[in-house]
């Protein structure tokens, strides 16, 4: 004798082993044997064999119509077996009994489960609404494959334009378009981004690259509203100085000048003037939420978005002629050895005399700094600069117990033509990052980061400081050495056009230096502000996004310039195992197959093709040596 009975949901049928009152033990064709409960059970049977049955019912349960199923069954709850024995015209045989249940069961629009073996067939106003719900789905199913296979052969429909460029940063994982286009990424075996770029989605990878970014990060887009831009400052005191400005052509946000004066042939007495804007953003303005949902400058190749509104940056980047608040810092030190004498903190106007630009004054090197019968345009401010910022960086050299290591070659890049055209030439401009003029402004951009952290901190004005200890760089509110640097302690607060922490430590310096010992109550974050903390994680965050799109721009315009040279091999250096640098440009990748070298050591490289997408360049080995 065998038996029919459900065990989880499923039918199976084996035979009997042996009975006792609630349960039987059964066998299955494979000789296993299991323990049942009997009120599992829907049948017995003779015939025909336990493997053969399931087979046959499902069969025959295929034949059977559900629609004329539920116009032959009664309206109220039944057996299967009384509707198969209806059905069949006779005593159903166990074949038929389990046809009759698996077509019941594989038809819930029609019937319901009322236990083991029971059915009731749907109200007929369920049923209809059930019916136009299981065709709705069909016609789904049916226009989302038509949608694949478009998109298959090349075409994309009309009806996932809109969304398209949703589906790799932001879809909507229950729309028929998505399953449409995750179908057609998994049938067609390549990758999203290149399909929808086969489908013309975007026109290119570097449209692709930007549209991504600013959707993502700027879905309102990048322009400011209306600015009302007043004379912020116009009250100060005039600062009666001549002082230059140092930076690279494209630079529009001019946040530093510096000015010099020498009161004794041995001393020196330099100004570092950084642009005010923390007058006008104060803390909760409006002004501060804009400029705090951005956190930054997004830079990248011949682009950039900028922290503030252009009139705001107008109002308070550093023009040459032009009167303009600033915070300045004085320091008096003595040329031979670079001790600090004394500092003052002090906010003021000045009117820059000239804004110079890297590639327009000349060459300038540290032979020519220190001949003072050398032809040097600005030679009067330049010369006890440099005098005074090589006696600086000696201090921070003897506190770090050796010389920075900072000569590796830095590039600008430079796009003719439009900055969102693949097809624009750029220019890689190759800069030693330790050249004279380079080490000069940055010598007295820590100067004063560290003057200022020491002034905020002497006053119990908490800031946001930049830390390096074992290795490893963090900002906090603590005023802790920076190791690389070789300062006590460290803060970002010289470019507050282009970076939002700046701008908060120059509001909380400015603070400091109007009320001094009591500017702990009158600054705009007190100590211990939760505030202060949490921005300290949202711009951290936001700034690493920002930083990691500008690589991946800058390694996409060096694959373009690469392709616009038409190289087929370079030369590289190893930096670490199989990871390399290239020689002619800022181009980090590792190589497949490289045999263990001496970090440093130059390779040959054979360019075999190009990866736009990927951002990769595919290199084969060709010597080494």
């Amino acid at each position: 004798m065998h038996v029919l009975y459900e065990d989880a949901g499923k039918l199976k049928a084996e035979t009997i082993f042996s009975e006792a009152d609630t349960s039987l033990q059964v066998e299955s064709a494979s000789g296993k044997r299991s323990k049942i409960k009997r009120n599992a059970v829907l049948f017995t049977f003779e015939q025909p064999a336990p493997e053969n049955l399931l087979p046959a019912a499902e069969t025959l349960a295929a034949t059977l119509d559900a629609g004329f199923l539920w116009e032959c069954a009664p309206q109220q709850e039944f057996e299967a077996a009384a509707l198969a024995e209806d059905y069949f015209g006779h005593a159903p045989d166990a074949v038929e009994k389990t046809a009759t249940i698996l077509a019941l069961s594989a038809a819930p629009a029609y019937f319901h489960r009322r236990g083991k073996g029971a059915f009731r067939p749907a109200p007929p106003d369920i049923l209809k609404a059930a019916l136009a719900a299981i065709e709705k789905k069909r016609r789904q199913a049916e226009l989302q494959g038509e949608w694949t296979e478009a998109m298959l052969a090349g075409t994309l429909p009309e009806a996932l334009r809109p969304v398209a460029a949703t589906f790799l940063d932001r879809p909507d994982k229950n729309t028929l378009e998505w399953k449409a286009f995750d179908a057609a990424v998994q049938q067609s075996g390549t990758s999203p981004e290149r399909l929808l770029l086969s489908l013309g989605v975007w026109p290119h990878p570097l449209a692709m690259m930007r549209e991504r970014f600013l959707a993502t990060h700027f879905p309102r887009g990048t322009d400011w509203p209306p600015v009302d831009i007043q004379d912020w400052g116009a009250d100060l005191p005039q600062a009666e100085i001549e002082a230059y400005s140092l930076d690279d052509a494209s630079t529009i946000e001019i946040d530093d000048a510096l000015s010099v004066s020498t009161p004794t042939p041995d001393t020196i007495r330099v100004g570092i003037h950084i642009a005010a804007p923390a007058l006008a953003v104060t803390r909760g303005s409006t002004l501060d939420e804009l400029a705090r949902a951005r956190m930054s400058t997004v830079y990248m190749p011949g682009d950039k978005i900028p922290m503030l509104a252009p009139g705001l940056i107008a109002a308070f980047s550093l023009d040459e002629g032009q009167w303009r608040p600033a915070l300045s810092l004085y320091v008096t030190g003595r040329l031979a050895d670079g001790e600090i004498l004394d500092t003052e903190t002090r906010l003021e106007r000045i009117r820059v005399t000239a804004n110079l630009r890297h590639g327009q004054i000349g060459e300038v090197t540290e032979a020519i700094l220190a001949d003072p019968a050398a032809p040097l345009q600005y030679g009067h401010w330049m010369r006890p600069l440099w005098q005074f910022a090589q006696a600086l960086c000696a201090v921070r050299d003897r506190a770090r117990g050796k010389p920075e290591n900072n000569d590796r070659i830095e590039y600008g890049f430079e796009i003719d033509g439009p900055p969102d055209d693949p097809d624009s030439i750029v220019r890689l401009v190759p800069r030693q990052r330790n050249a004279p003029l380079d080490r000069l402004v940055a010598e007295y951009m820590i100067l004063a980061n560290t003057q200022w952290g020491a002034l905020l901190a002497r006053h119990g004005v908490p800031g946001i400081y930049r830390s390096q200890q074992m290795g490893r760089t963090r900002m906090s509110t603590q005023a802790l050495p920076h190791e690389s640097i070789a300062v006590p302690q460290y803060i970002w607060s010289t470019s507050p056009l282009r970076r939002y922490v700046d701008l908060i430590n120059q509001g909380q310096i400015l603070a400091a230096a109007e009320h001094g010992v009591s500017a702990r109550l009158a600054a705009p974050f007190k100590p211990k502000d939760a505030d202060l903390y949490a921005l300290i994680g949202a711009f951290d965050s936001q700034y690493t996004l920002w930083g990691e799109f500008q690589s991946a721009m800058e390694r996409y315009w060096c694959i373009r310039w690469l392709q616009q040279q038409g190289l087929k091999e370079v030369s590289a250096h190893v930096l670490r195992e199989n990871l390399v640098r290239l020689a002619c440009a800022p181009f980090v990748t590792r190589i497949n197959g490289l045999p263990e070298l001496e970090r440093g050591a130059e390779v040959r490289l054979d360019i075999l093709g190009y990866d736009e997408i990927g951002l990769e360049v595919d290199f084969r080995l060709r010597e080494t040596g």
